[in-house]
């Protein structure tokens, strides 16, 4: 077991919720370091190493072939149904789907009404 990486994942963890803290309040980091009593260099400091974990993971998910990041999971995707409906006016049949525009459907179902 790696102490060190443990300990360094850990305050990277610690620094991430830190900064998503002082985003979320809308504050300039000037004010929120006062306020939380830390060191302006340290915040940038750690700022900084959460960016390039960040970009490291990236360019590591461009090159793997699984795009996921680490702790993440890809639900599945439904499946697309080609569901359709035939409907028959006058002895004329169309097929509508999701994708026919409404407007349309309604011009031509009034047009072949009047037929």
């Amino acid at each position: 077991m790696n102490t060190q990486k443990i300990s360094q994942e850990y305050r990277m963890s610690q620094w991430i919720q830190i900064i998503q803290k002082r985003h979320d309040s809308g504050q300039n980091v000037k004010d929120f370091c006062e306020e939380m009593g830390i060191k302006k260099n340290s915040y940038y400091y750690w700022q900084r190493k959460v960016r390039e974990a960040a970009c490291t993971e990236l360019m590591q998910i461009e090159k793997s072939e699984n795009p996921i990041p680490n702790g993440w999971m890809q639900l599945p995707q439904k499946q697309k149904t080609n569901s359709s409906l035939d409907i028959e006016v006058s002895g004329f049949r169309i097929t509508v789907d999701s994708d026919t525009d409404s407007e349309l459907l309604k011009s031509i179902c009034r047009t072949l009404r009047s037929l």
